[in-house]
């Protein structure tokens, strides 16, 4: 069992989100021994997948969803299987999105290295836009998709 500081400390979050966490009701077993509340193995599971969801682009009001499908045993794995099924479709999206800007990102910090190094553009700009260097080639490429 972990006390809410412990439980703080171990998933680097305030005491203020963990409490609201349990007031919207996503710890339905939490163990109370007057006001102190103790955390199991359980709710540590469940903060873990609270915060993959919060992450994935979940609201609270859909994480509290889940739970309650949770509650509902096996006649909701459907509905639980689709949730995560779409929440990975979203984030691979998202990571898509990411590299795009990732190779943007990369292929200016090469131009202005090159133009800082030669003092100008003139080089770059006549090899744009597909006389690259390879590699640059396809960070320019990957950025303009």
């Amino acid at each position: 069992m972990y006390t809410i500081g412990e439980v703080s400390e171990m998933f680097h979050l305030p005491v203020s989100t963990l409490r609201y966490y349990d007031k919207e009701g996503l710890f339905p077993d939490l163990e109370r021994k007057g006001n102190i509340r103790y955390f199991s193995d359980n709710e540590l599971e469940a903060i873990r997948i609270i915060e993959c969801l919060k992450q994935s682009g979940l609201e609270i009001k859909d994480i509290k969803q889940f739970f309650k499908w949770v509650s509902e045993g096996s006649s909701s794995y459907i509905k639980r299987k689709e949730l995560f099924e779409h929440r990975k479709a979203a984030v691979k999206e998202e990571i898509k999105q990411l590299e795009k800007t990732l190779a943007m990102l990369e292929f200016k910090c090469w131009y202005y290295e090159t133009a800082i190094a030669d003092g100008n553009e003139d080089k770059i700009n006549a090899m744009l836009p597909d006389h690259l260097p390879k590699e640059i080639q396809k960070l320019y490429d990957k950025g303009h998709e």
